[in-house]
């Protein structure tokens, strides 16, 4: 029997939006449906990326959903302050939810539960069944004993500013601000004279987060430059997941065979936790596959998800002497040091690309947490039974 469709999406997010995109794009031909349980595809979020973590062909086909470019970045730290030259983008939900519908029409669905989809089919909350060549799964990260996490939590709010903020660049990292349990800096996107997004967010243990806490954090901040706030305009929080240590064929089984994307399938940078490179990729890993069914895209999502994996080892061995080494309120001076390294290993480094010499010069030297305690750190791999960390 014929399926419904060729490609069942579910979950509207970056990943899946930007395969349901790349497919309308190459392969217009295609049945391709995109189920999201939320009101809007999107969902509330901003997702950033540095020009050097894509192709020029990526770039292209990628910018019309681009809300903003900047020329550079800065870092700010106790003893360190640093603008970098490496340029850096930011897509909006808002506009990428717009162009999602422009671009799918009635093939987007929103308000939709999909309560248990399958290889080839979704039944619907309703109990509707449809049926696909291929289902992939793409409704966020989920708790898995396979796999040991860090967090980074945060709570951001786009500002109006009575005056001009006078903010020129991103600040990817403020961490001249009070630490607290955990690494804590704030991040700014100036989308306009008079309008910026400021970010509290903390490299913590534990994901979760006291929202009034950190709002007033973004208060106290605003005030501390002088910025009068004449209107929120968005608020945003979310955690996003830090990799220590995991099992990844353990965790590739939990999904009993179904194709998984985004974060899902762990596709994110282990230590930024950044997204929007790897779903850029896995879109067009799919839209290049020669046929859409089931088994062909399991083996395409596994082995973009298996090669992020095996590539960023390195990552999650840093992110143990991160979140396991030295006193929580001391991480800083392990980002502090860091950026005093040469811009091309930083932007090498955010791409996902270390060369071996980079890894080297990363971990040469003294390093800004106890010895005895990094060594330690970088040894805990083993996770038990229950997904603690060993």
């Amino acid at each position: 029997m014929t399926p419904d469709h060729d490609l069942i999406l579910v979950g509207a997010g970056l990943a899946n939006g930007l395969i349901a995109l790349r497919l309308a794009q190459t392969r217009p031909d295609l049945r391709v449906l995109v189920l999201e349980r939320g009101d809007a595809p999107g969902g509330n979020h901003t997702w950033s990326f540095h020009d050097g973590d894509l192709t020029p062909a990526q770039q292209r086909w990628i910018e019309p959903l681009v809300h903003r470019r900047w020329p550079a970045y800065e870092v700010r730290f106790p003893q360190r302050r640093r603008r970098l030259g490496s340029g850096y983008a930011s897509i909006l939900s808002d506009d990428f939810g717009a162009r999602l519908r422009q671009a799918l029409g009635a093939s987007l669905r929103c308000g939709v539960e999909a309560s248990a989809p399958a290889p080839t089919q979704v039944v619907l909350g309703d109990g509707t069944v449809l049926t696909a060549a291929a289902v992939v799964d793409g409704r966020g990260v989920r708790a898995s004993r396979h796999v040991a996490l860090g967090h980074q939590a945060f709570l951001g709010r786009v500002l109006r500013t009575a005056a001009p903020h006078g903010v020129e660049v991103p600040v990817l990292m403020d961490a001249e601000v009070r630490q607290g349990q955990g690494y804590r800096f704030v991040y700014l996107l100036p989308f306009s004279a008079d309008t910026l997004l400021v970010e509290d967010t903390h490299y913590v243990d534990d994901g979760g987060f006291d929202v009034d806490a950190l709002g007033a954090h973004i208060d106290a901040y605003a005030e501390s430059h002088g910025w009068r706030i004449a209107r929120v305009l968005r608020e945003e929080r979310g955690v996003l997941p830090i990799t220590l240590a995991g099992d990844f064929e353990a965790f590739w089984a939990e999904g009993g065979g179904l194709p998984r994307s985004g974060l899902a399938a762990g596709l994110y940078h282990a230590t930024t936790g950044y997204s929007l490179p790897h779903a850029v990729r896995l879109a067009e890993r799919i839209a290049a596959l020669p046929r859409l069914d089931a088994a062909s895209v399991l083996a395409a999502t596994r082995a973009e998800a298996e090669a992020a994996w095996r590539g960023q080892a390195f990552f999650r061995l840093l992110n143990r002497m991160l979140f396991l080494a030295g006193r929580p309120q001391d991480r800083w001076r392990v980002m502090q040091r860091f950026y005093g390294l040469p811009e091309a290993l930083i932007a090498r480094f955010y791409a996902g690309r270390p060369t071996l010499a980079d890894k080297a010069r990363i971990l040469a030297g003294k390093p800004p947490v106890p010895v005895g305690e990094a060594w330690t750190a970088m040894r805990r791999t083993h996770l038990d039974p229950t997904g603690t960390l060993q």
